[in-house]
């Protein structure tokens, strides 16, 4: 069996997108308790910070990923090529199943470094970069996230310039630097970049707008794209992958979504089906919020003061302010979540969030 992970996986390939702030450990745990996606990506990590003995061992608790996380790719981003294949070498010893390059960054603080989508505008140096990270990550994978322009579509342009350094795939997220999420991502593209990309062996993903994995599978199949990252539609539901396996089965008959036994089979198909209480559809208020207490928990024992561990050995790595944003997600469209929403805003900790939340269940 090849040791890319990209040629190891079912098409229509669906993976979560990293996001930085979102997709950490902790919420990536969470996740994999109800389901995987194909693949995990790490959040952006600085490739020239990897390279300073000063921000190196900060930013190497952002690569920590749990046994449980895999298979999950390491992203890096920068725009010089001799950290670039540093930052790879160093992946490629911590058991990543290979490397990511972000190309689509359009934060103020990433473009003014040349890097992210900063790139689009430079692509023998995006070339170079690529070549590098395959020189450091040697059997690893490399890999390319990335958009369809700066300020317009620059696709017929920029992507054959990828493709002629033969990353394994490229993500495209269909809109331009410029435009950022402020209008609907352009999937009529995506066509485009499957005929652009035919023959050369490079896998073609999509992202933006796409919030379930049964609709990734079905403009996959429309558009021809070899899979998606789903990105924005993980907020406050990290059950988002619980049918996966299920949604990708290409036999013809039809499943029962939950079935009296683990596993529905037919001929050669075999799937695998998790317990009802973890399916996207009819999550409960109880095992929503117990999951927010859960996930609140996680997220303070990985990342604020406290007790010494493998991620947070040297104290506080993260802010508590930073689930505020998750908060926003789980909590909302039930008669309560206004006023429950604006109490957690107020929490510090994983203890006052279990309080406000138990209170909040027992007085219904």
């Amino acid at each position: 069996m090849s040791k890319n992970i990209w040629e190891q996986l079912k098409k229509p390939i669906v993976v979560l997108a990293p996001m930085y702030d979102v997709t950490d450990s902790a919420y990536r745990q969470i996740i994999a308790d109800f389901g995987m996606p194909d693949l995990f990506f790490t959040e952006f990590v600085s490739a020239d910070g990897l390279a300073s003995s000063a921000g190196r061992e900060k930013l190497l608790r952002e690569f920590y990923f749990s046994d449980q996380e895999k298979p999950i790719i390491a992203q890096i981003f920068g725009s010089n090529p001799a950290t670039i294949e540093s930052a790879s070498r160093l992946a490629s010893t911590m058991g990543f199943a290979g490397v990511d390059i972000n190309m689509g960054c359009p934060d103020r603080s990433v473009l003014r470094q040349g890097s992210g989508a900063s790139l689009i505008k430079t692509p023998a140096l995006a070339q170079e970069l690529i070549l590098a990270a395959k020189r450091g990550a040697g059997d690893l994978p490399v890999s390319v996230k990335t958009r369809i322009g700066t300020t317009k579509n620059e696709l017929e342009k920029w992507l054959p310039a990828l493709l002629e350094a033969k990353p394994s795939a490229i993500t495209i997220h269909f809109r331009t630097t410029k435009e950022l999420s402020k209008v609907p991502a352009n999937w009529d593209l995506a066509p485009r970049a499957v005929e652009l990309a035919k023959g050369s062996g490079v896998l073609i993903l999509g992202n933006g707008d796409i919030k379930t994995v049964a609709e990734a599978i079905s403009i996959a199949k429309k558009t021809g794209l070899d899979g998606v990252m789903i990105g924005r539609g993980i907020f406050g539901s990290p059950w988002l992958f619980a049918n996966l396996a299920h949604a990708k089965c290409g036999c013809q008959i039809e499943h029962p979504l939950w079935a009296d036994s683990q596993v529905v089979r037919d001929n050669d198909c075999q799937i695998e089906h998790p317990p009802k209480t973890l399916a996207g559809e009819d999550i409960s208020l109880e095992l929503r919020l117990k999951t927010l207490i859960k996930h609140a928990q996680l997220f303070t024992k990985m990342y604020l003061p406290g007790e010494f561990n493998q991620v947070n050995f040297q104290g506080h790595t993260k802010s508590f302010a930073v689930m505020k944003k998750h908060f926003k997600a789980y909590v909302t469209g039930f008669p309560g979540a206004n006023e429950l929403r604006t109490a957690l805003m107020e929490a510090e900790n994983d203890t006052t969030v279990e309080k406000i939340i138990k209170d909040f269940l027992e007085a219904r």
